[in-house]
């Protein structure tokens, strides 16, 4: 009795698939679709109100409403074809959908965010790479080594962060010390001139300048100071150091390194100093 209720059983599981599995196929795949769709229309969203120079914040937040409001639609389409009630469930799904989105407008602010999005190079601690993906947990992270680091998001949060795309330009400094015996206006025009020679190099939002910064102790320490675009600052800022070696040489002017000079006095090579020794003892 039992084997033939547990037959009875499956059999009428397997009426209930055969009856109905065209109509379970067909809401599925309006699921599916309807998902993948939404998705597309999340990038194509972005992209447009980015053109509108608008808050990261609030692109986050009106294509997170429209993206509800279509996953509901969806939802609605693909129970209505299984056959239920919609009037129920188009009530309950609008309910759910307006509480969704009265915490997306009311808490969104509220709650922290990234410093950043996936593409941009950051600093995060002692890491330098670019964002790969980020989840609710963990900020992927590839160095310009090679290495692929997991950086947990709770660190990001309380750690300092600096996100080189914030900012379309960046300033190179090339710092380089000259002998005490170099001519010292001549050098700083060289510095300048390669600067400004180099069609990357900007004028705005302050053409390139040459500092004296410091006299050293075996050397006069000259600052130059530029402008480029972040894309082009790391390759900008090595040619840029390459080509005042190379100038510097051509030019004549020695760089200095670091060096201790040391003078030896002979017998009564210094004889005031002796007397003035033998005065005070």
């Amino acid at each position: 009795m039992e084997v033939t209720g547990t037959f009875e059983k499956y059999k009428e599981m397997g009426d209930l698939i055969a009856s109905q599995g065209q109509t379970f196929v067909i809401a599925l795949v309006i699921l599916v679709v309807g998902l993948i769709v939404i998705k597309q229309v999340y990038k194509l969203l972005r992209l447009l109100l980015e053109r509108f120079a608008l808050k990261q914040q609030t692109i986050s937040t009106v294509n997170n409403i429209v993206c509800i409001i279509l996953l509901v639609l969806i939802v609605a389409t693909a129970l209505e074809h299984l056959g239920m009630n919609t009037l129920v469930i188009r009530r309950v799904i609008f309910l759910v959908s307006l509480a969704v989105i009265g915490i997306i407008a009311i808490f969104r602010p509220l709650i922290p965010t990234l410093p950043f999005k996936v593409g941009n190079t950051v600093k995060v601690g002692d890491l330098l790479g670019k964002i790969e993906a980020t989840t609710l947990l963990n900020t992927r992270m590839r160095t310009f080594d090679g290495r692929t680091v997991f950086i947990p998001n709770s660190k990001i949060v309380n750690d300092f962060v600096i996100n080189y795309h914030f900012t379309k330009t960046r300033r190179i400094k090339v710092d380089v010390g000259i002998r005490y015996d170099q001519d010292i206006l001549k050098a700083k025009q060289i510095l300048e001139t390669i600067m400004i020679e180099d069609p990357r190099v900007l004028l705005k939002p302050a053409r390139p300048m040459v500092y004296v910064l410091s006299m050293a102790d075996n050397c006069i320490m000259l600052g130059g100071r530029c402008w480029v675009n972040n894309l082009k600052y790391w390759t900008t800022r090595c040619e840029l150091i390459e080509k005042t070696k190379l100038r510097f040489d051509q030019e004549g002017i020695t760089i200095a390194f670091p060096q201790l000079d040391v003078h030896h006095y002979h017998g009564d090579a210094l004889p005031e100093f002796h007397g003035e020794k033998t005065q005070r003892s």
